[in-house]
């Protein structure tokens, strides 16, 4: 299990780089950036270095903690996998990149795409200090022509990217991301009702081709869902001093919703009988919880505290853990 927080050798690379800028004039950029992206622009309003200094100081922590939960539920239902390879597609200033460097020790080599120049020079930049001596090689162009190209890779990652294409460009690059899947695809969008149908789509897509679910799903069955419910999740991390300066923020730690599918080569070897759908609720009497169940429903179930051990087992869930319910009655 890896931190949701920057590792301590990037965070200070990622600092290092707003010294001598104005705080206020990077706020400032930040806040551009992030409205651009939530009217549902693109990376294209990122222009110059000291807008990818701003926008990764602001955005890198919480995106970096929404790959690093969704690698975590991932490890958890296959313990065994040890990718040598990594496809980053989108890959921005390379967050992607630094939180599976920090899961898999085994990764050997990295490669990035993005069509942004001054996130790639970030990254390559960052790389030094993010990577544990790992190369990073960074294509710069559109996802869909570069994939074409690209070698395969043991595991591809698309973080926040998918978001960003046509409903007709983002068919047509899920199926290059899974041809460029030796063993597991993860995709991580924002954990919104829109990025969960994305990320539903995508796993109905890839379902059909022959995938395997690895997580969060317990079973490969339609999403038990109902609108205007959705499947998401939340990590919190801690907000650095810079953090909390550029986004203007008091609160000392931050929670980012996400939306996540792991898909597999191969069944996973301990994908988890449950997964838990929102925070449970803890009494004196029971723990409740909402639950994603293998049988392919969701439920609420109750578990009493006269059940010593089920109830010990269940009053330490939390809201995305993978768990094994008691049986139902």
């Amino acid at each position: 299990m890896i931190s949701p927080d920057l590792p301590a050798a990037l965070k200070a690379s990622l600092e290092a780089r707003l010294h001598g800028l104005s705080r206020q004039d990077a706020a400032a950029r930040a806040a551009r950036i992030s409205d651009t992206y939530r009217s549902g622009g693109n990376s294209g309003a990122i222009t110059t270095d000291a807008d990818a200094i701003a926008y990764a100081t602001v955005r890198m922590p919480a995106t970096y903690a929404a790959v690093a939960a969704s690698l975590n539920a991932l490890m958890q239902a296959s313990p065994e996998f040890a990718p040598s390879s990594l496809l980053d597609v989108g890959a921005g200033p390379g967050t992607a990149s630094f939180a599976a460097a920090e899961a898999f020790s085994s990764l050997t080599s990295v490669n990035a795409i993005d069509a942004n120049p001054a996130l790639r020079t970030l990254a390559l930049s960052l790389a030094e200090d993010g990577l544990r001596s790992r190369d990073m090689t960074y294509a710069l162009g559109a996802a869909r022509g570069l994939l074409d190209r690209a070698e395969s890779a043991d595991l591809v990652i698309a973080s926040y990217m998918i978001n960003e294409l046509s409903d007709v460009e983002r068919t047509a690059v899920i199926d290059l991301l899974w041809e460029k899947t030796n063993q597991t695809l993860l995709i991580v969008e924002p954990g919104t009702p829109a990025g969960y149908q994305r990320i539903i789509a995508a796993r109905d897509q890839l379902i059909a081709t022959g995938a395997h679910v690895a997580a969060p799903c317990p079973h490969a069955a339609a999403c038990p869902l109902i609108a205007p419910d959705w499947c998401h999740f939340v990590q919190r991390l801690a907000r650095s001093r810079a953090h909390r300066e550029l986004k203007g923020a008091d609160v000392p730690f931050e929670d980012e919703k996400f939306s996540f599918i792991a898909l597999t080569r191969q069944p996973a070897t301990h994908r988890p009988a449950a997964r838990v759908l929102a925070p449970p609720m803890v009494t004196k009497i029971a723990t409740t919880a909402k639950l994603c169940l293998a049988d392919g429903t969701a439920a609420s179930i109750s578990i009493p505290r006269r059940d010593k051990p089920a109830f010990a087992a269940a009053r330490r869930w939390d809201w995305g853990d993978g768990v094994e319910p008691p049986p139902r009655p």
